[in-house]
């Protein structure tokens, strides 16, 4: 994903909800999950791009941490006023519903896991030392 330098930071937060829009859609509608790639990889460059950003520190704005980046993305999709609909009529919720939550389940994981790696990339390579492969 290629960013330019004289984005806003709104429009630098605009497009990455649109690119994970584009990503989950997309992997939704191939009915490809998303721990494979290319949804992986380009994933992952969303979320260095997030993180390079400040949008995963606590109190950030936009709150792209795995809560507030789900709710921004249920609220594309209409997800909370699906399950209020599904609980107020005590039915199931449509499968277009499920899937989509299914999909921001493995988007939090990954994205919790990656957060969690990447704050803790200091402790376990004190000199800065980079991996051999």
């Amino acid at each position: 994903m290629t960013m330019t330098a004289n984005l806003t930071p709104q429009s630098l937060a605009d497009r990455l909800l649109v690119r994970l829009l584009a990503l989950l859609n997309d992997a939704d509608a191939q009915t490809k999950p998303l721990e494979h790639d290319p949804y992986r990889s380009q994933l992952f460059e969303v979320f260095v791009t997030a993180e390079g950003a400040g949008y995963l520190q606590e109190g950030s704005t936009p709150d792209y941490r795995p809560e507030g980046l789900c709710r921004a993305l249920g609220e594309k999709w209409g997800l909370a006023q699906a399950a209020k609909d599904a609980t107020e009529g005590q039915s199931a919720m449509a499968q277009d519903h499920l899937r989509k939550m299914r999909l921001l389940w493995s988007l939090s994981r990954m994205w919790m896991e990656w957060d969690y790696a990447w704050r803790r990339w200091d402790e376990f390579h004190p000199d800065g030392d980079a991996v051999q492969g």
